[in-house]
């Protein structure tokens, strides 16, 4: 069994591919039968697939990133604070993201999201 791949380290690395837009590096990251909630319990993906699918759609967004504000951990626990820049059906702009990440077996295999309202920038 080789050196167990640290908590915080898989979910740095999938916040890059995120920003990459990397589908396969992203994916990589998360278990097969891995859960995506909006915090506390909503389920908006369950499978590889359907967390797969979404992030296909969110990766067109031209100027998707997710910029880190703080991370912590407690064992296989990990929180990023995250400021999202998106493009939303109004119009680009920001959010507050805290993402709780649970990994198992250096892969994520439950996540849930608390998202804050969003911030449209300004028309200049």
């Amino acid at each position: 069994m080789g050196h167990q791949i640290e908590p915080t380290e898989v979910v740095r690395k999938q916040l890059e591919a995120y920003n990459a837009k990397d589908i396969d590096a992203f994916m990589s990251h998360w278990a097969e039968d891995a859960q995506f909630l909006a915090f506390p319990s909503e389920l908006l993906a369950q499978g590889a697939d359907q967390i797969r699918e979404r992030h296909v759609a969110r990766f067109k967004e031209p100027n998707l990133f997710g910029q880190l504000i703080s991370r912590m951990n407690v064992g296989n626990l990990v929180i990023n604070r995250e400021v999202v820049t998106r493009t939303f059906p109004e119009g680009p702009g920001r959010v507050d993201v805290i993402g709780i990440y649970e990994v198992e077996g250096g892969k994520i295999r439950k996540a849930w999201f608390k998202t804050g309202t969003p911030v449209l920038d300004r028309a200049s």
